[in-house]
């Protein structure tokens, strides 16, 4: 048994099987990683996977357990190599950060920036997706940081950090009779046609759930992922929108008006999402507390160790 086995059998389940799609993403040839598959299933006595001729076409319930011991053997060697990483070169490196449109566009920008100014010599890389892309990318090493709203909970191999809190607020036309309702009510905004985001994104359940509370099925006529949208046929009079208050700038969207929606929806809160038991870098710890300063490295540590109490906000 060796570590290049291990690696074929993780790239092998990640590729859904696609033991050639394994093959080109590991740099070598198909027969080689078929029959190093086959000398690890010879040397556990086990079958890994279930075939159909040449195919194969399931992973076994034995194999089951096996992928799951060899991403964390892979994950631990991968620890290993950061932590020479680390005491080599502490202000040199790569970090990757998945979220979602809002966050990025609304919310990390000051951070990156700051981050960029503190530690040049790291490359940052920034992946947009919906809320469970962005835990997917965390769980498959694509991205060392999930920020998201929605889905890290559903995740049991992700670490759940809370970042701050946020709420909504409806925007519109100038002229729109919705922002001189006093006060606003959740009656008053399902009169008229409604823009929002789709079922995947930023609380929309939340919004689903307050409508649903006072027995009202809003109108909503367009949803979108992610704020730029809903906000330009908006200003197109297609409809009012619920926005995430912080995706709404008085500078920028001159061309609507505002008025704010958190007294009628629960609040939201941003989290951050690390895999579980994994090492991090000094610069990920300055990232994280850069962007949520409740969240010290100290407190990080204990929760990826899994002691310590929920951080809370």
């Amino acid at each position: 048994m060796n570590l290049q086995q291990l690696r074929y059998i993780h790239e092998v389940a990640r590729c859904g099987l696609n033991v050639s799609e394994a093959a080109l993403a590991l740099f070598t040839s198909q027969p080689g990683v078929s029959k190093q598959i086959r000398q690890l299933e010879t040397e556990l006595g086990i079958e890994i996977f279930e075939r159909h001729g040449k195919r194969l076409v399931a992973v076994t319930e034995p194999g089951r357990a096996v992928l799951s011991i060899a991403e964390r053997v892979l994950r631990d060697v991968d620890n290993l190599q950061q932590v020479g990483d680390e005491f080599a070169n502490e202000s040199v490196g790569e970090l990757s950060i998945a979220t979602t449109h809002t966050q990025a566009r609304y919310v990390l920008p000051q951070v990156i920036r700051d981050f960029m100014r503190r530690y040049p010599q790291v490359r940052l890389s920034l992946h947009q997706g919906n809320p469970r892309q962005v835990c997917e990318m965390v769980l498959d090493g694509t991205a060392d940081i999930a920020i998201a709203t929605e889905a890290i909970a559903d995740y049991d191999e992700l670490l759940m950090l809370p970042c701050y809190q946020w709420n909504r607020c409806v925007v519109a036309t100038p002229r729109h009779p919705i922002l001189r309702a006093s006060p606003l009510t959740l009656e008053a905004i399902a009169r008229y046609p409604l823009i929002t985001y789709d079922d995947a994104f930023t609380g929309r359940g939340l919004i689903n759930k307050a409508f649903l509370g006072r027995g009202l099925k809003p109108n909503v006529v367009l949803s979108a992922i992610d704020s730029d949208v809903i906000k330009k046929y908006v200003e197109m009079d297609l409809g009012i929108g619920i926005l995430a208050r912080m995706a709404y700038d008085p500078a920028e969207d001159r061309r609507l008006g505002m008025v704010d929606a958190s007294h009628l929806f629960e609040s939201s809160t941003t989290r951050i999402g690390l895999r579980k038991r994994s090492w991090l870098r000094a610069y990920v710890y300055a990232f994280i507390e850069g962007f949520a300063p409740h969240l010290s490295r100290p407190m990080v540590e204990m929760a990826l160790a899994g002691g310590g109490s929920d951080p809370g906000l």
